[in-house]
């Protein structure tokens, strides 16, 4: 538990690292929901770390494209524009449609390219270097470069459409 606790808080801190400041899910909480998916579900044979780290990459990713979603919903007030007093910009409901954008983005890769989107997933939301994808997936350090690229410049292609 204590080796699958430190690798979940791991990820959640890499997950929240670009958050808007005062975003209000915690990384404890965001660990303790993912542990309660993966504990909840049938739990598959882990091949290896880079699995683990896979599976639960994709729940963090999931249960914080959740919670914008449900912060972004019309009956919260969602996609209305906010006026603050001090006449600033609330740029946190942006930063949600943001990461809703970044996860429709996601999936379209993955349906066209599993791979890309498993390297996308470890890199950026897992928080593994290029390195550690490397030897956990068996693919040469400059090949999962390239295929990082790739899949960043289609990502960006399809948010942008």
């Amino acid at each position: 538990m204590p080796l699958v606790y430190a690798e979940l808080r791991r990820l959640a801190d890499n997950f929240l690292r670009n958050e808007r400041q005062g975003h209000t899910l915690q990384p404890t909480a965001l660990v303790h929901e993912a542990y309660i998916r993966l504990a909840g579900q049938d739990q598959p044979d882990y091949t290896n770390r880079s699995h683990f780290c896979g599976v639960a990459a994709r729940i963090m990713r999931q249960i914080l494209v959740d919670h914008a979603r449900r912060r972004n919903a019309s009956k919260r007030g969602g996609g209305c524009n906010l006026l603050s007093l001090d006449d600033g910009i609330d740029a946190s409901s942006e930063r949600a449609w943001e990461l809703v954008a970044l996860d429709d983005a996601l999936s379209e890769l993955a349906g066209r390219d599993e791979q890309k989107a498993r390297l996308i997933e470890l890199r950026y939301f897992g928080g593994l270097t290029v390195e550690e994808i490397s030897a956990l997936s068996a693919l040469p350090a400059q090949t999962v470069y390239r295929e990082l690229r790739i899949a960043n410049a289609l990502i960006r292609r399809s948010m942008d459409a």
